[in-house]
C-alpha cells in the first residue's frame, strides 16, 4: 500500500461564465490525495479570503472531456471557446449557480497526473475499509 498522504495539485485559471457579461477570469487551486482517492478538491479563489470548494468525483471530471457528464449538481461537458478546447463545469446549489470554463488541456494533464499516483479502477486498493469504520463508529 502506498502513503496516503501523497498528493498532486495544480493552479488553473479557468472563467467565470457572466451571462449577458462575459467571462470574468479566476484562479482555481486542484487537489488530489491518495487519502481520498475517489475524489478531487477545487477550490475557487474569488476575491474573499477564503476560496469556494467543492469536492468533484474524478471519474465525473474524466467523463466530461469526452462528453457530457454528471446530473443534478454539478455537470461536466467539453467545449470550444474562441478556437480553445475547454471543460465546461456548472455547479449547483441552494446559494445559486455557477458555471466555469477551464482549460481542457489543463485539466487532462492534472488528471493524468493523478492517474500516475492511483490508476483508474484501482482506488478501492488504496483504502483502508477497517480505518474508515473505525472512524465512522469513533464519531456515532
Amino acid at each position: 500500500m502506498m502513503n496516503t498522504g501523497a498528493t498532486v495539485s495544480a493552479e488553473l485559471g479557468l472563467s467565470l461564465v457572466v451571462p449577458e457579461h462575459g467571462a470574468v477570469p479566476l484562479l482555481a487551486s486542484l487537489c488530489y490525495s491518495a487519502g481520498d482517492p475517489y475524489a478531487i478538491r477545487m477550490a475557487f479563489h474569488v476575491g474573499t479570503d477564503d476560496p469556494v470548494e467543492w469536492i468533484f468525483s474524478r471519474d465525473l471530471l474524466s467523463a466530461g472531456l469526452g462528453g457530457p457528464a454528471g446530473e443534478g449538481d454539478v455537470q461536466v461537458w467539453p467545449g470550444e471557446v474562441h478556437g480553445l478546447s475547454v471543460l465546461n463545469i456548472a455547479l449547483s446549489s441552494p446559494f445559486g449557480q455557477a458555471h466555469f470554463e477551464a482549460p481542457m488541456t489543463s485539466i487532462a494533464d492534472f488528471l493524468n497526473r493523478t492517474h500516475g499516483l492511483i490508476p483508474a479502477g484501482r482506488e478501492s486498493d488504496f483504502i483502508n475499509i477497517d480505518g474508515e469504520l473505525d472512524e465512522l463508529l469513533w464519531r456515532a
